[in-house]
């Protein structure tokens, strides 16, 4: 039988409160918490004397206040992106200002697929088209201090340009928006490929991690388990697409109070935009048809 994903919800620690999370690592959390957000945006600081820092969050001075008070006394040498969403790199200007840090990591905004019509105002939305990096990072690439090394893992799907850090000393694995324990990741077209989310995490199922630090909550504590979990948990959706389908819905609006049962009404956007990327994946495969060319949220669907 396939491993049930247990997510966790607890409360990680307050936003604002530097936490210590092993000899390597410490955690400030954004004052950003909400739905999409759960307690708010993780920044990681790695190492010590001379750390990189991981994904300054949201534009919020506050925020970046209280990181440079966490590291008072030590040196950034790397400011690391793992996307390029608004609640995870917008601060990198104002943290670069304040020390000088090299901007690594993720490559600019970018759609997983052309943009249909009228795409360019939900791409907008969430994008962070601002950010630049210094350092582009591919698979293997690798940033160092001392006593410490990031090195990327390509990791699409969640956005076009997502990346995952290895951090070999401690065995652990920043997993940014692509695996958090609170929760499944938002695959949302046209920033979001499902096909390209399903890949990633077969790829991760190929690494041994002992941990992963996400960019929302927790961590997680058995990532091959959680990993055959979410492989799971999305067969069953893509199941239930198929079978709403096979019942005669044939919009997207039609399908999601079944599928998404109980689901709060805040969510029902985000919902939405998952049950498109399943479908995306499943036109591609020939399984489904669309009435668009580009698939979108007003097509009309059937089985192929």
């Amino acid at each position: 039988m396939a491993d049930e994903i247990e997510f966790d919800r607890t409360a990680t620690t307050p936003a604002g409160e530097v936490a210590t999370l092993s000899p390597l690592v410490r955690r400030v959390i954004a004052g950003n918490g909400g739905p999409m957000t759960f307690t708010g945006t993780c920044t990681y600081i790695v190492g010590r004397g001379t750390v990189a820092i991981i994904d300054p969050g949201p534009d919020d001075p506050a925020h970046v206040e209280r990181l440079l008070a966490a590291i008072s006394g030590e040196t950034v040498s790397h400011i690391v992106v793992t996307h390029t969403h608004r609640d995870h790199s917008p601060a990198v200007p104002l943290l670069k200002a304040a020390t000088g840090a090299r901007i690594v990591g993720c490559g600019p905004h970018r759609p997983s697929r052309l943009l249909g019509p009228g795409e360019e105002r939900v791409l907008d939305a969430a994008a962070d088209t601002g950010y630049s990096p210094e350092e582009l990072m591919h698979d293997g690439d690798a940033v160092t201090g001392p006593g410490w090394s990031l090195a990327a893992v390509e990791t699409p799907g969640h956005t076009a340009n997502h990346l995952a850090f290895t951090l070999a000393e401690e065995d652990t694995l920043f997993s940014g928006d692509h695996v958090m324990a609170w929760s499944t990741s938002v695959v949302a077209p046209p920033d979001g490929s499902m096909a390209a989310y399903m890949a990633s995490i077969e790829k991760l199922r190929g690494l041994a991690h002992a941990r992963y630090w996400p960019g929302h909550g927790g961590p997680v504590t058995e990532p091959q388990r959680f990993l055959r979990g979410l492989v799971q948990h999305r067969r069953q959706r893509e199941a239930a697409v198929l079978n709403r389908l096979g019942q005669g819905d044939e919009t997207i609006a039609a399908m999601v109070p079944v599928i998404y049962q109980g689901l709060a009404p805040a969510l029902h956007g985000a919902a939405s935009l998952s049950v498109l990327a399943q479908l995306e994946d499943l036109v591609a495969r020939g399984a489904v048809q669309a009435s668009d060319p580009v698939p979108a949220l007003t097509s009309r669907y059937r089985l192929a």
